[in-house]
């Protein structure tokens, strides 16, 4: 979703008035029904800024890349509501209604995001946290891809994406096969909104399958990035940008296959490099 701007463009030693497309950014809330002690319970959980358009994706990815839910069929349903709003007459107002309390980890709700203490966890600290969350590691051999498809995967994901090439100023994750099929792609102004909508799209169409699947991601991958796509089973993660410190550290702790700095003819492999075929 994007709209048009006027701007005073320099090109050539001489300004120009042009119109140019901009990627919307408009904020969404997120909010929760679910029931507790069998009483029904309406939260604000959280507000994100992102670019409207698979709202319902986003927020699917969100609750289980958070693992507020283990089970995308725990979500009951998700709404807009609310008043269209702002010059593009937008609802910016989401309710996702949760089915199986039993399913439903309110301890974190609560903690996490009602507190708002996530934010304040770093280092060693997050990894341990993520340890408790999570007990498997991703497959330390499977799937295999080889160096061509890692190059490729970038080129796709940017040829697919429909709102770069307008807007220049968005983001994309892509789920690929191990063969360098395209499966998915979301696009967001957010990294962590576009990797949700992907995770949301493909869980609920029953896409993913880690076992012969890897992400590729626009930009550099930090540890929030990471941790969503452990959270799939996913072994194998790219990015066209560089990693974090964390992002490694985490990767390197569940055995994930991080690769950056992906350009026409060179990757950096940063951790676990038993997945890529390099003959």
């Amino acid at each position: 979703m994007n709209s048009k701007y006027k701007v005073l463009k320099y090109s050539s030693n001489k300004f120009k008035d042009i119109e140019d497309l901009i990627s919307i950014e408009e904020p969404l809330e997120i909010s929760l029904k679910y029931k507790e002690y069998d009483k029904w319970i309406n939260q604000s959980l959280s507000i994100t800024m992102r670019t409207p358009g698979d709202d319902e994706d986003l927020v699917k990815g969100f609750l289980y890349n958070e693992q507020i839910i283990q089970n995308i069929n725990d979500i009951e349903s998700v709404e807009s509501y609310g008043e269209k709003v702002g010059q593009y007459n937008i609802q910016n107002k989401i309710l996702a209604t949760l089915s199986n309390a039993k399913n439903i980890n309110i301890s974190k709700i609560k903690r996490d995001f009602l507190t708002n203490s996530s934010c304040g966890v770093c280092g060693k600290s997050s990894l341990d946290a993520i340890e408790i969350i999570k007990k498997n590691k991703t497959d330390s051999l499977e799937p295999k891809i080889n160096k061509e498809i890692i190059i490729q995967s970038t080129s796709i994901l940017r040829q697919s994406q429909s709102e770069f090439s307008k807007t220049g100023g968005i983001h994309a994750s892509g789920l690929f096969k191990s063969n360098g099929e395209l499966v998915a792609l979301k696009e967001d102004v957010g990294r962590h909104n576009a990797l949700d909508k992907l995770v949301g799209c493909v869980l609920s169409n029953q896409q993913l399958d880690p076992k012969s699947q890897f992400i590729t991601c626009s930009g550099r991958l930090n540890f929030e990035l990471v941790q969503k796509v452990l959270m799939t089973d996913i072994g194998i993660m790219i990015g066209v940008g560089a990693p974090t410190s964390l992002a490694i550290d985490l990767a390197n702790k569940f055995d994930i296959t991080l690769i950056g700095f992906v350009k026409s003819n060179s990757f950096n492999i940063y951790t676990n490099n038993k997945k890529v075929i390099v003959n």
